[in-house]
């Protein structure tokens, strides 16, 4: 779940979901590695030879039990830490929930899925793993939304 070998500097790839239902969002709830109880989009690492769609497929449904199908960039954020000790490249985008496995196991560390309205979700800002959670959830919000065509993979 947490890369332990990225130089410094160089950021990590990441992919968020952006999944709403009924003016609810999918979130998790999560331990950070520091042991802290977060929330974040369901979200992690691009694996070798993935899609950046195909990574949030499949990191989406290894975090909530949720299929989905994703259907628009919502935007591409660089984070780094203020000690520049880690950096992120984080891709969100808007998907569609499909169907839920109420049996699959979910990632370690992840406590379980929680559907939150933005007012929810800002009751618990203390508990965002970053400011991305707010950030993305809002520019999804504003409509910031872009084709997924504009994301390209050269897979060989």
């Amino acid at each position: 779940m947490y890369p332990t070998e990225t130089p410094i500097g160089r950021p990590r790839v990441t992919v968020a979901a952006i999944v709403e239902r009924q003016g609810r969002f999918l979130f998790v709830e999560e331990r950070d590695p520091e042991g802290k109880l977060v929330i974040n989009q369901p979200a992690g690492h691009v694996e070798a030879g993935e899609s950046l769609p195909d990574a949030l497929v499949r990191e989406t449904f290894e975090e909530t039990g949720w299929r989905v199908e994703p259907e628009a960039l919502v935007g591409a954020y660089l984070w780094s830490r203020a000690d520049g000790s880690i950096s992120y490249l984080r891709i969100a985008m808007a998907a569609h929930g499909q169907r839920y496995d109420e049996e699959a196991p979910l990632d370690e560390g992840i406590i379980q899925p929680v559907w939150l309205s933005r007012d929810e979700l800002m009751v618990r800002r203390d508990q965002h793993r970053s400011e991305l959670v707010l950030r993305c959830l809002d520019d999804y919000l504003a409509g910031d939304l872009y084709p997924l065509t504009v994301l390209k993979s050269l897979l060989a």
